[in-house]
């Protein structure tokens, strides 16, 4: 929970901030299929939200205003090709290590009962995938930590000098030196030097978090660290494969039921009012261990809540309903999907932990609840 001064700083700073002009945020609160408890007021009965808004934590909207010229930062990485980075592969001797097989299978991708229609989230359809190799939990600040040694590499939160903090994060001091929040979801702050090892800005460290997921990273940063690590970012169709662990329709990597006998949590989300008042009950305020809570039948962990996790594709809403193999997404676009929610989701406003559920950002946008996990192919010597 939020102190008094903090909550009554943020009202106060909405007031005073420049606010600047963001992509609105696409998105419906439909009808839960496990009848879910009403929304607090935020998304109407047919999805939209006030003022045509969407219902969510507004993460979507954190795009950049103006694209990074490559030259400048080794972060950067052609759009159209998932594959070709600056940062040249070393393929560290252990780069396996940690991970899983995700069988070969077909499953239905999507679903016929969406929350959010407009996210693209149905129709249900058939996807036949091969055999894959999926890293057991989120890459954390210890790994990339490594990657940047390594490398001398520098994310593009670092070049822009600056990334986007949700505002209960931060310090009043770190406050004072915001100017600008996001128009369409205020409690998201323009945050001056805030990057991965300062995920608050000034005066934030990562003491006790290096276990925890990485996050101020780019699709671009984390494709440039999937490829030193000779891996790379899921498709969307394997991400959503791997998250439900051999469930057909289900909402959550183990199932309908959000919690386990007796109340045990088994992600990390938002309990309480969003924005200004998080209970923490699950265990943790902001971002949890990458090694917490149960994994699924495949020996996945926190595949949704935590961190948003970025994909190999780019955003697209419209999906044909036919068998599709090994399906890879538009060959172009601007935006590139994301999966998975985050601990600033809530089934009253961004009820988007469910592995059916997607988002999306520009490639070289960043937050403090975005990271991302790596696949490799399994015949990849």
């Amino acid at each position: 929970m939020f102190s008094r001064e903090v909550c009554s700083l943020f009202l106060v700073t909405l007031l005073l901030l420049t606010v600047t002009g963001t992509k609105e945020e696409e998105g419906s609160c439909s009808a839960d299929r496990a009848k879910a408890e009403e929304s607090d007021g935020s998304c109407s009965a047919d999805g939209a939200g006030k003022d045509g808004k969407s219902c969510g934590c507004g993460s979507n909207a954190l795009n950049r205003d103006a694209k990074l010229d490559k030259k400048t930062t080794k972060s950067a990485a052609k759009n159209e090709d998932d594959s070709d980075a600056v940062v040249e592969s070393e393929e560290p001797e252990d780069s396996r290590k940690g991970m899983v097989e995700i069988p070969a299978g077909k499953f239905r991708m999507g679903t016929d009962e969406p929350q959010f229609p407009a996210d693209g989230e149905g129709p249900s359809r058939p996807v036949e995938l091969d055999g894959f190799l999926m890293d057991t939990m989120e890459v954390s600040n210890a790994q990339f930590k490594d990657f940047v040694d390594a490398t001398d590499y520098i994310t593009e939160a670092e070049s822009f000098g600056n990334s986007f903090v949700f505002f209960g994060m931060m310090t009043e001091a770190q406050m004072e030196v915001v100017n600008e929040s996001v128009a369409a979801a205020p409690w998201w702050y323009k945050t001056p030097n805030a990057y991965w090892r300062e995920p608050e800005g000034i005066d934030s460290n990562l003491d006790d978090r290096w276990d925890h997921p990485v996050t101020h990273v780019s699709w671009n940063d984390a494709v440039a660290y999937c490829k030193w690590r000779g891996k790379r970012l899921p498709t969307e169709a394997e991400w959503e494969y791997a998250c439900r662990g051999g469930l057909e329709n289900h909402l959550f990597p183990w199932g309908n039921k959000l919690t386990g006998k007796g109340g045990v949590h088994k992600t990390n989300i938002w309990q309480g009012e969003f924005p200004t008042n998080n209970t923490g009950e699950d265990g943790w305020m902001w971002t949890a261990p990458v090694d917490m809570f149960e994994a699924n039948k495949y020996g996945l962990k926190q595949m949704t809540g935590n961190v948003w996790e970025w994909t190999a594709d780019y955003w697209n809403t419209h999906h044909k309903q036919d068998l599709k193999k090994n399906p890879k997404g538009p060959k172009k676009g601007t935006d590139k999907v994301k999966k998975g929610g985050s601990f600033l989701c809530h089934k009253s406003y961004c009820y988007r932990y469910r592995c059916e559920a997607r988002s999306q950002n520009g490639v070289d946008s960043a937050a403090s609840n975005l990271g991302f996990r790596c696949v490799a192919d399994l015949n990849k010597n």
